[in-house]
């Protein structure tokens, strides 16, 4: 915070207030003194499969998705707390507090104990339609209230800088704070998709291509995530992909690293890629590398490259993975379709959005003209709107995207690009079924 003070040639007193936002569903697990007890859990730890399929023995599936929007997925904070609970008994006894990620540096900066309705939606405690701390999902996990923060609609003021974060951050005593929200809605909020029929991709470690809607809309089997938006009286509806840029990372790191240990850029490695033409030959990547969340909510799903020959080269199996990514992505839509969410406008986010070629790959799995803003740090840039919102700068969040958010640069799909990828999507949705098969060990073995 001084550093970005310094940068700005401003003082603490110059901030009017201050947004919030950082990854989802970590669990933050902290004493009676505010002490942290153990290291936070964070959302891409999947050791918590036993916890789900207990949650839903428990309740049901149905009665599961009816109390909180979602299935019980090892990703959820609560099956983290669970987790601990059991497995390390000595260490839960010293828990008093759980927070999300953003709300311990919220802690540390006010030492209040608050969080937002659309982080608390990745809790798998929060009754989402009714924006409120789920008491049968307590009950349910022996768990009392007061282990949770308080809830707050994202550009409500719920702390003020305490003398102890002024003189860490050096922000003003009492300067006001907004509750903030997840990277996902704060970052749909820095992309301006704010209103029905707005829809975002964006890749970055994980991918997530995510609606915004006016009401709770549930897929029954619970394929992708409800959650409340940092909107008053507004939702989202979201899909992700586990490993979307993770694959090229892995792959760059894993089989680029040169003599002196310096993996390939990005920026090279694309450019090989963008010398293959559409559907890569034939070649097929899945990218799970860390389970699936959507469609397949499966944390034993595996990777595969399919199709491979002694004709693909280095930039094939590059472009594959772009590819893949989309795909993968693109089964979202397929389910917003199914559910009857409108998709009239796409913006694209993320490192992904970055990459000239990774953008037309988008646009032509998707089948739909894809937008850039002019803000490439989505989640910052919203919860920057949600503190200007707080302050009275903007009457609403509408009101503040439609001021300060602007489309930089539009791609349209290409016809040709278009037809082959979507030959290529339907034989990449047919690649899970047969490596599921194959993969998971017979009744007798």
């Amino acid at each position: 915070m001084r550093k970005a003070l310094t940068s700005a040639n401003l003082t603490g007193k110059d901030i009017a207030c201050v947004g919030f936002s950082g990854q989802m569903h970590g669990a933050v697990l902290i004493d009676e003194r505010g002490n942290v007890v153990r290291p936070a859990l964070i959302w891409c730890d999947v050791r918590t499969e036993k916890q789900c399929r207990e949650l839903t023995r428990a309740l049901g599936l149905e009665r599961l998705i009816q109390l909180t929007s979602n299935p019980a997925l090892p990703n959820f904070t609560l099956t983290k707390v669970l987790w601990v609970r059991e497995n390390e008994p000595d260490q839960w006894n010293r828990v008093r507090y759980l927070l999300l990620p953003k709300d311990y540096v919220r802690f540390c900066l006010t030492g209040v104990r608050a969080t937002d309705m659309a982080d608390a939606s990745g809790t798998l405690l929060l009754d989402v339609s009714r924006r409120r701390w789920s008491s049968e999902m307590l009950g349910a996990a022996a768990l009392e209230e007061s282990l949770l923060p308080a809830l707050h609609e994202s550009p409500d003021i719920c702390a003020k800088v305490s003398a102890e974060g002024a003189a860490a951050s050096g922000l003003a005593l009492g300067t006001p704070v907004v509750a903030g929200a997840g990277d996902q809605a704060a970052g749909a909020v820095g992309m301006g998709i704010v209103s029905r029929g707005t829809v975002s991709a964006t890749i970055g470690t994980s991918g997530v291509v995510f609606a915004a809607t006016d009401r709770p809309a549930l897929d029954p089997r619970g394929r992708v995530h409800t959650f409340c938006h940092a909107i008053p009286g507004r939702w989202h509806v979201m899909g992700v992909t586990q490993a979307a840029g993770l694959s090229l990372r892995w792959f760059r790191d894993t089989f680029t690293a040169s003599s002196t240990g310096a993996p390939e850029s990005y920026d090279h490695l694309t450019a090989e890629a963008a010398k293959v033409p559409p559907g890569s030959d034939g070649l097929l990547w899945t990218p799970y590398l860390m389970g699936e969340r959507t469609p397949h909510l499966d944390g034993s799903a595996r990777g595969a490259l399919v199709g491979i020959t002694a004709s693909h080269t280095r930039g094939h199996i590059v472009r594959a993975i772009l590819e893949g990514v989309a795909f993968s992505l693109r089964d979202t839509f397929t389910l917003f379709q199914e559910m009857n969410v409108p998709v009239q406008c796409i913006r694209l986010g993320g490192g992904g959005a970055r990459s000239p070629l990774w953008r037309q790959i988008q646009a032509d799995v998707y089948g739909h003209a894809v937008e850039i803003v002019e803000a490439e740090e989505g989640a910052a840039y919203g919860a920057a709107l949600l503190a200007a919102v707080g302050a009275g700068v903007w009457p609403s969040v509408d009101a503040a995207c439609a001021a300060a958010v602007r489309v930089a640069s539009r791609i349209d799909p290409e016809p040709r690009g278009m037809a082959t990828l979507n030959a290529s999507y339907a034989a990449f949705r047919r690649v899970y079924p047969a490596t599921r098969q194959v993969l998971t060990p017979s009744p007798s073995s």
